[in-house]
């Protein structure tokens, strides 16, 4: 038996497949789907989500969203999500230090502008940290 695994921002479809597993990152902390879970609407938080097919496994980095299980398939619906190997160190060390300095000198700034910036700030280090930990 296998899952069908469909993972889409705004943006794009990241990733599309048929799978063993996924392990998603919660707000209620990581679920492991296997096929004929039950369905499920859950929340996605800020996290490594770990595909496994064939003995290996693929790392994304997620952040936000909605993750709809339904027995053999897996929709998630997320705010951001990147490949471990699409991700450029560097660029997301200079995007984190960038929005942290800029939350560091706002003095009033707009709150939907500063929680965006936090949000990039958490994905900045989930991406940071997807990607250093084969070190």
């Amino acid at each position: 038996m296998s899952l069908t695994l469909e993972i889409v921002t705004p943006e794009a479809k990241v990733y599309s497949d048929t799978i063993d597993s996924v392990v998603i990152p919660t707000v209620e902390g990581e679920i492991g789907v296997l096929p004929g879970h039950i369905p499920l609407l859950t929340q996605v938080s800020d996290g490594e989500l770990r595909v496994s097919k064939g003995g290996e496994t693929l790392i994304l980095a997620v952040s936000g969203g909605f993750a709809e299980i339904d027995g053999d398939s897996v929709r998630v619906l997320a705010e951001n999500a990147i490949t471990e190997e699409k991700i450029d160190e560097n660029a997301v060390e200079l995007a984190m230090k960038r929005a942290e300095q800029e939350i560091k000198e706002a003095k009033q700034m707009d709150p939907h502008e500063l929680e965006h910036l936090q949000n990039l700030v958490r994905y900045s280090g989930v991406q940071l940290a997807v990607k250093r930990r084969r070190r």
